[in-house]
């Protein structure tokens, strides 16, 4: 296989990326006429469809060579392998995208020996384009382009604890069951005042798109990003962003330091020049004995 051209891959993305969020912007979902995949939280319309069969074929066509993982054209079964892989969600947030709430985005990840390389998340309602490329850098593209901020967005501020910390969460849409227990009864804790035995977060964002709440920790607005059920597709692209700002990404399971890209939670920190693993060890301590079970 031929060596593979970073710039070459990543420019291709972000015109791919500004095309779909056309598509996206051009469309008019309704939250009574679209499908589902689980449950009635797990949401999937037409633009959903249409938007990766446009990244497919674009994509293939430029890179025959190379894999491809997609939201919506997964099988049970499919496994991330060392090969040079694409891995799209064609609209991360797709609730918002319904109820037309301006936090949903396409997230096209590049991964190689299972390591994100290429990270290109677009908000195409906010104008929003966040890139990196390994060893280059992340960076915030507004107004198509012609200001682009290096990421994280101001100076990061040393990490103390959990007290001085937003934290961006999700329900998910498994609302039943040990996982989601869990995620209620960690809600809570980090919301309690000391007192009670909380941590007393400065508050917990639902923002409703992982690929945009790992945005976010890479820009330093928010300072912490816990997950789990989402997919490959869902952080692929953030992932790299987030460690080309300066961010670290640990399991969202206590004790696991090296969380794989496909292993479905995630503990996302922010940039900062001390505190990182700190602030780590103190929302494992949080989860305490309760462990997340996802199934690839």
């Amino acid at each position: 296989m031929a060596e593979i051209d970073l710039k070459e891959i990543h420019d291709l993305l972000v015109r791919v990326a500004r095309e779909a969020g056309c598509m996206q912007l051009s469309a008019k979902p309704s939250r009574l006429e679209n499908g589902t995949k689980k449950n009635s939280a797990d949401l999937v319309t037409e633009t959903d469809q249409a938007v990766e069969n446009m990244v497919f074929t674009r994509l293939t066509a430029a890179y025959p060579d190379y894999a491809f993982i997609g939201e919506e054209t997964y099988q049970p079964g499919m496994t991330l392998s060392d090969r040079p892989t694409f891995i799209v969600d064609p609209i991360d947030g797709t609730t918002n995208f319904v109820h037309n709430f301006p936090a949903y985005c396409i997230s096209l990840g590049f991964v190689a020996n299972r390591i994100p390389i290429i990270g290109i998340i677009y908000n195409p309602y906010l104008d929003e384009l966040y890139s990196a490329v390994k060893g280059k850098g992340a960076f915030l593209h507004r107004h198509k382009g012609e200001t682009v901020l290096r990421l994280p967005l101001k100076h990061p501020e040393p990490l103390r604890d959990l007290s001085t910390c937003l934290v961006g969460a999700e329900w998910g849409s498994d609302r039943a069951g040990s996982n989601f227990r869990l995620k209620t009864e960690v809600f809570a804790k980090l919301a309690a005042a000391k007192e009670d035995g909380g941590a007393m977060v400065h508050s917990i964002r639902c923002v409703g798109s992982a690929a945009l709440n790992l945005a976010l920790v890479a820009t330093g607005q928010q300072d912490v990003f816990w997950d789990g059920g989402c997919w490959a597709w869902d952080v692929a692209a953030g992932w790299c962003i987030l460690t080309e700002a300066g961010g670290v990404m640990a399991s969202g399971n206590p004790g696991d330091w090296e969380p794989t890209i496909d292993g479905r939670k995630y503990l996302a920190i922010r940039a900062a020049p001390e505190g990182q693993r700190e602030i780590i060890e103190e929302f494992w301590s949080v989860i305490g004995k309760g462990r997340m079970d996802y199934k690839s």
